[in-house]
């Protein structure tokens, strides 16, 4: 089942959708697209942020 991840469902005013077929792979994407399009260094992102990313992850 694939998965997918929302940046508004994050409480951030961006309407990115990001869907992968694994979590590993979902949250690779997820990196990417908060260095490129919000600024965030992947390496920055703290333990508590992350695990709101991950409970934010939804099956399709």
């Amino acid at each position: 089942m694939a998965k997918v991840l929302r940046c508004a469902d994050l409480g951030m005013n961006c309407p990115n959708e990001i869907r992968a077929e694994t979590e590993d792979e979902l949250l690779k994407l997820a990196a990417e697209h908060a260095e490129k399009d919000h600024g965030v260094a992947a390496s920055s992102i703290p333990p508590s942020i992350l695990a709101m990313v991950k409970a934010a992850i939804k099956d399709e």
